[in-house]
């Protein structure tokens, strides 16, 4: 075999690794692509779910008052009361609020749902659950979102 015959079919390697470093990128950019979009759908299914639940607390509790929480930590709700409390003559403000929020999708491809909230003006209430993209189940995130705002009306009534 002749340089030149080697040298054209190197070349053709060459360009065939390329190329197919080309398709593994495409396909890559795909499923990326195809991940933010499953992201998004079960944000907005899970979005509506923490609506509907903090709203029903705050119908629950009067003086809560709900909001829509949209920041770089991500989407969700929260509520939250402001009352007044006299302590030893003082008039003092206290404050309440529970905050669940979907976290915005990320490079590891997890769905992830965080709670937080404080009741007279103690930090006391902290939850986390994530999974997979591939893996979620949604129907087990609806039932944690429920059971936060459930363990956190009780809190919040036990201090009341």
């Amino acid at each position: 075999m002749e340089f030149r015959e080697r040298l054209q079919r190197a070349a053709a390697r060459g360009q065939q690794a390329r190329d197919e470093r080309a398709r593994a990128e495409a396909a890559k950019a795909l499923s990326e692509e195809e991940c933010r979009r499953l992201h998004s759908n079960y944000r907005l299914v899970l979005n509506e779910h923490i609506e509907s639940c903090l709203k029903q607390l705050a119908d629950n509790f009067p003086g809560f008052r709900y909001e829509a929480v949209v920041s770089d930590r991500g989407w969700g709700a929260a509520v939250r009361r402001d009352d007044f409390a006299r302590t030893a003559g003082r008039r003092d403000s206290v404050f309440s609020r529970l905050e669940i929020l979907v976290s915005p999708h990320n490079q590891y491809h997890v769905l992830d749902v965080t709670a937080k909230g404080a009741v007279r003006n103690k930090e006391n209430f902290s939850r986390n659950h994530y999974q997979l993209l591939k893996d979620a189940d949604l129907d087990a995130f609806r039932s944690l979102i429920e059971q936060w705002t459930l363990d956190y009306a009780e809190q919040y009534a036990a201090s009341a």
